[in-house]
């Protein structure tokens, strides 16, 4: 009988390996969850409700993928002894880090474009926002993208590519009501992707 094989093609040997690899990636997600659906919500000012079917849409969907994760983490996914100190596990732990560095510094950027009683809309500045009309965005698709390498499972990779469609389409949107609200929104700032797009 042959060796198994882990998700990148490698022997497995040490179930050890897959519970620390399981607890470490675990605890990302559940970080980046517990920040979006609870603090991030408490730290918003009033605003705009959000619509029922766009609650209900994107419950189901952080349903779905978290079950989704979970299951190929605990379930398919395997990985070799040493896993976690590999140049793919550190690399993708790193962009995810940073990723969710730059979202939540962005979202405190977009926060406090108003001071309180303000009203109006203001043009964003600060952090990737010189370089990126929807550095939140771009914040979200570089945790996922590190959450994919660090993982190594087709699931996260789809999740990753699922982030960059879905986010990269809203910040089109946004960078066009921008140049077209604002005479003076800086022309040379890209879309999502600094320097690219």
């Amino acid at each position: 009988m042959p060796n198994p094989r882990d998700s990148c093609g490698n022997v497995d040997n040490a179930w050890t390996s897959k519970l620390s690899f399981f607890v470490v990636n675990t605890i990302n997600f559940l970080f980046f969850v517990y920040y979006r659906a609870l603090i991030f919500p408490l730290l918003i000012r009033e605003g705009k409700p959000t619509p029922f079917f766009t609650f209900v849409l994107a419950l189901l969907f952080c349903a779905f993928n978290g079950y989704l994760q979970g299951r190929s983490l605990t379930t398919y996914a395997t990985y070799p002894p040493g896993w976690l100190g590999g140049s793919r596990f550190i690399t993708g732990f790193l962009g995810w880090l940073i990723g969710m560095a730059i979202n939540i510094h962005s979202d405190h950027i977009l926060r406090n474009l108003r001071k309180p009683g303000e009203t109006g809309y203001k043009i964003p500045r600060g952090g990737m926002f010189e370089y990126v009309s929807g550095a939140n965005f771009f914040g979200e698709i570089l945790e996922w993208f590190g959450f994919a390498l660090a993982c190594c499972t087709i699931e996260s990779f789809a999740f990753a590519l699922c982030t960059l469609f879905i986010l990269s389409s809203r910040a089109r949107q946004h960078h066009k009501w921008y140049l077209e609200k604002f005479e003076d929104y800086p022309k040379d700032r890209k879309i999502v992707i600094p320097f690219l797009y």
